[in-house]
């Protein structure tokens, strides 16, 4: 039997395992739903069998599937390494990559796509400039840091953005708040009541430059370093606090606070990774965008792809 399969058909595989439906796996591989349909019917239609049941949520395979993922499971890995050792071998990649973030809960995803980059990348040494930064964009030009996680893209800064992704911003109120019953809160709402965040600049803050300050709206403040302190705070009705929906899924799934959307369309965070121009041509920080990219689309709730 003359085979058909080619990398491709493993990777779209692999991806609708990871993503869990068709429409993720393409946003996955940044290709289309249909040309991602199109490449699992040449399969099917090819072995005469299906891979997995369409309409199981989230996607079940078929032992023909399962076969094909076990290929996939022992084949993709050892491509991405023999790419990664001929990179190596052409360029003799070695290097740092030291991290600046300007935002608290970067650390969520942040970790977990280090991880899987060390593994990959065993001699670039990694690490995470100490401490919140305020301006981890001025760090870059000062050569103390290598990438620098953003959420606005400033077009007068002579460094290169990589898109990571996009997400939910929810407020948190607790149970008995007046607010509670409410399906969305708007800029109105936050009017005469304690806006709980971490201590940062208004600007650095989402829901005051994107949805209180063109309202005209100001509110007192009070802030805590910790994740932690700032929901026993809510839970504890001394104001409203505004977080990234998966940074609050623990707690709201224990039914310890409550989560409400920001105006009716929502409110979207975005996040960047900003490095001068020489570090763009770094192969290892095309794979360190990549992986976190991916490792955060498939782990966090409510993220979408930039």
């Amino acid at each position: 039997m003359q085979s058909i399969l080619e990398l491709r058909h493993l990777k779209t595989l692999h991806a609708l395992r990871e993503a869990g439906n068709l429409l993720r796996a393409a946003t996955l591989l940044n290709v289309t739903q249909s040309a991602l349909s199109h490449q699992i019917k040449q399969l099917e239609d090819h072995h005469g069998t299906t891979l997995f049941e369409r309409k199981s949520v989230p996607v079940r395979f078929t032992p023909a599937g399962e076969r094909l993922l076990k290929l996939a499971d022992a084949v993709l890995p050892q491509v991405a390494e023999s790419e990664r050792d001929l990179v190596r071998l052409a360029q003799g990649v070695a290097g740092q990559l030291r991290i600046a973030v300007e935002c608290h809960t970067c650390f969520d995803w942040l970790m977990p796509a280090m991880d899987i980059f060390r593994k990959r990348w065993p001699e670039v040494e990694l690490d995470i400039v100490s401490g919140f930064q305020a301006d981890p964009v001025g760090l870059l030009y000062e050569h103390r840091a290598d990438v620098a996680i953003v959420a606005e893209v400033d077009p007068d800064e002579k460094v290169d953005y990589h898109a990571l992704f996009s997400f939910e911003i929810v407020a948190l109120v607790a149970h008995d708040h007046p607010l509670a019953a409410k399906e969305y809160l708007v800029a109105e709402d936050f009017a005469g009541d304690t806006l709980i965040t971490y201590p940062v600049p208004d600007d650095m803050l989402d829901v005051v430059r994107q949805v209180l300050k063109p309202a005209g709206i100001q509110t007192a403040r009070r802030t805590t370093e910790l994740t932690v302190a700032m929901l026993q705070l809510v839970a504890s009705r001394r104001g409203i606090a505004t977080l990234p929906i998966w940074a609050a899924q623990n707690y709201l799934t224990r039914d310890y606070v409550l989560a409400k959307r920001i105006t009716a369309a929502g409110l979207t965070g975005r996040l960047y990774a900003a490095c001068l121009p020489e570090m763009s041509q770094q192969s290892y920080l095309a794979d360190f965008v990549r992986t976190t990219r991916e490792s955060c689309y498939v782990n966090l709730l409510s993220v979408e792809l930039l």
